[in-house]
């Protein structure tokens, strides 16, 4: 099974009370929060592609991050993976780093990146059913104003129609770019279609977080 979050930033002291209020007393709390909640929904064989800014701790420390993780983990780089080049990391825990990727789910495309692409590959495509057969999945913004802007241009692309090259009425825009924050999830991976219903749950109602809880 494949899983995706992103912007855990373990070691991130700061998060705590700037930004995005996580509310732990300190970063060895938020980091066994966050280890307890991925744990229980990963299992060793799991796949979980982390969309960015795991760690802000030296590479010696997120070693014992990642020892700590279950599953086969992959990483999208973020602008805060600097343990990265911290000759004491070990890359031998991740599968793959890469800045940018592509990957098939469940016979959608998947995009990967840190940070929300507007104009992404396959964005127009949809199946024999009308539903959208490409996902843009990204981090980066958190929960901040630039979440906000992000969505309104969504809004205003499903709004849109445009012009069909064959001559046929207008088509509308699909536009799926879902924010994996970590925060949206309660620190816990969540599959693609888990993502989706958690993207439209938390449109619906606002800015709330939707939480998820292992069976």
């Amino acid at each position: 099974m494949r899983y995706y979050i992103s912007d855990l930033h373990f070691h991130h002291e700061n998060l705590n009370y700037q930004m995005d209020h996580r509310g732990f007393l300190n970063a060895a709390e938020m980091n066994a929060h966050m280890i307890h909640q991925w744990n229980s929904r990963i299992r060793d064989k799991d796949e979980v592609v982390v969309l960015g800014d795991l760690s802000l701790g030296t590479g010696e420390e997120t070693n014992g991050i990642l020892r700590q993780l279950r599953g086969r983990i992959c990483l999208i780089e973020g602008n805060h993976d600097s343990y990265l080049t911290d000759r004491q990391f070990d890359r031998s825990r991740l599968e793959w780093v890469k800045p940018y990727a592509e990957l098939r789910d469940n016979k959608r495309k998947v995009i990967l990146s840190h940070y929300p692409m507007i104009c992404y590959n396959g964005q127009y495509r949809k199946d024999e059913e009308g539903r959208p057969r490409t996902y843009m999945l990204y981090g980066h913004v958190h929960d901040t104003f630039d979440e906000v802007l992000v969505n309104r241009y969504q809004d205003e692309t499903r709004r849109a129609e445009r012009p069909d090259c064959h001559g046929g009425p207008p088509l509308s825009v699909p536009c799926q770019m879902i924010n994996c924050f970590c925060m949206f999830s309660d620190y816990i991976p969540l599959t693609l279609d888990e993502w989706i219903d958690a993207d439209e749950k938390r449109r619906s109602r606002g800015t709330d977080h939707i939480s998820f809880r292992a069976e």
